[in-house]
């Protein structure tokens, strides 16, 4: 046999070496957070573990385990025999479960008897989720950001795709939470991560870069969305130098009308979306803009946003939080058209290059 017990800090530093990230939780337990790269191979399935647990307190324990074993053998059967049909003897995987090792130890046990080369993450998804929450405190530290910093819809996110496209690191926060950072940053239809798969995808891009190249990374807030980033990642950012992207007025409009036209096109959601600001900016004022929207003006209305909401919040903001952005370390100027960010960013790299 050739089944190994690994504890979570050694299969974390191991984890691109597996042939597969087994995890055998239920699918809404998968849903909520994984390991990097893992697929889902329930041991029971959520209806079943709901079924057994019920028999568990209303029959016998002794009938709820008779009866889980049953829908863990076939399940177990099934993933093999779905999954396993042209591997060769050498794949070697990491399976876990939550906690306790039964889910995971049904699978494993079997592919063990098979002649894999097995290894399961000891103490499960839980101890994985406490190795990641202490590096999320450490691994900050060890690496050195350039914060890119701009008024709304000066095209931040443009540049930080436009660096990760020419090879330079990039954390990109608002893709990880899958939201744009504002009121309306939360696409229609589209929901955020959990703030525990959130964690993990921050980790996870941290670990990865090499503490020798600065990482480019937009001016957040503490919460993006519903979603918190990590405090020492914030405070690690708010120390670092700061790059200032500059774009004139009316080109910034064009980027967010681009940025946001499912906002356009639905005239209603954006509206709605509109009443969050009424507290700051009063019934009437809110009220003019969804008239004006729905009117056609909506380049107006976008236009009067940047001037009277976001652009004197974002620069209290920044001068507040962000020590670098009194005096940036650079300066970017584009005209809203992609040879121009192409220009920036050679720009910009020329002039960070190390001497």
């Amino acid at each position: 046999m050739s089944l190994t017990l690994l504890p979570a800090g050694d299969a974390i530093a191991r984890l691109d070496g597996f042939d597969a990230i087994v995890d055998t939780r239920s699918e809404s337990e998968f849903a909520i957070d994984r390991l990097p790269g893992a697929v889902n191979w329930p041991t029971l399935t959520d209806a079943e573990r709901a079924r057994v647990g019920t028999e568990y307190v209303q029959v016998s324990p002794f009938e709820a385990r008779k009866h889980g074993a049953v829908l863990a053998a076939r399940n177990v059967a099934r993933h093999i025999e779905r999954e396993l049909e042209h591997v060769s003897k050498t794949w070697s995987p990491l399976v876990y479960c939550w906690r306790g090792g039964q889910r995971s130890g049904a699978l494993a046990t079997v592919l063990d008897r098979i002649g894999f080369r097995v290894h399961v993450l000891e103490g499960g998804y839980r101890e994985f989720r406490r190795a990641v929450v202490a590096a999320l405190e450490s691994l900050p530290a060890t690496l050195r950001f350039r914060v890119v910093c701009g008024p709304t819809g000066a095209g931040k996110s443009r540049l930080l795709q436009a660096l990760a496209a020419a090879g330079e690191p990039v954390l990109d926060l608002e893709a990880l939470a899958n939201h744009r950072g504002s009121v309306l940053g939360l696409v229609p239809g589209e929901a955020q991560p959990s703030q525990k798969r959130f964690d993990t995808l921050v980790w996870d891009a941290l670990r990865r870069f090499d503490p020798a190249r600065p990482v480019w990374v937009e001016s957040e807030s503490r919460k993006i969305g519903d979603l918190r980033v990590p405090a020492t990642l914030v405070t690690r950012m708010r120390e670092s130098p700061c790059a200032w992207v500059e774009l004139a007025l009316e080109r910034r409009v064009d980027v967010l009308l681009h940025d946001y036209a499912f906002f356009v096109r639905d005239l209603d959601a954006f509206c709605a979306r509109l009443d969050a600001l009424r507290a700051l900016r009063g019934r009437e004022v809110v009220e003019s803009w969804q008239a004006a929207a729905r009117s056609g003006q909506v380049r107006d209305v976008v236009r009067d946003l940047l001037l009277v909401h976001y652009d004197p919040i974002y620069l209290q903001s920044m001068r507040r939080n962000f020590a670098g952005v009194a005096h940036p370390s650079h300066r970017v100027e584009w005209n809203g058209s992609e040879p121009s960010m192409a220009e920036a960013v050679a720009a910009l790299r020329q002039a960070c290059a190390p001497a």
